[in-house]
């Protein structure tokens, strides 16, 4: 049917259904349904929600330990500036 001058073959990319549009007229002459999506099975459906939760484990570690890491510059910035300011405190001191 696609061999008409005329008529052009269009494929959903998404659902694989097959159009055929009459360019005169602008209008659909003929739609095929694409092939079905084979159902997954049950053994394939646990082993990707399994590695799904695997990620979101390996995830969740990974931004905990970000937050650890944070957490100890943080407290060797502070730590820094208190020692900072107390040398600075001494040095103001021992000018009188």
């Amino acid at each position: 049917m696609s061999n008409e001058p005329n008529v052009f073959e269009i494929v959903c990319p998404h659902c694989h259904t097959t159009i055929w549009v009459d360019s005169a007229t602008e209008s659909v002459i003929r739609s095929e349904k694409g092939a079905a999506k084979p159902k997954s099975s049950l053994d394939e459906l646990l082993e990707k929600e399994h590695v799904r939760r695997q990620g979101f484990d390996q995830k969740f570690e990974a931004t905990a330990e970000l937050e650890k890491q944070k957490r100890q510059k943080a407290k060797e910035k502070f730590e820094k500036a208190l020692a900072d300011k107390d040398l600075l405190k001494k040095d103001d001191g021992s000018g009188d």
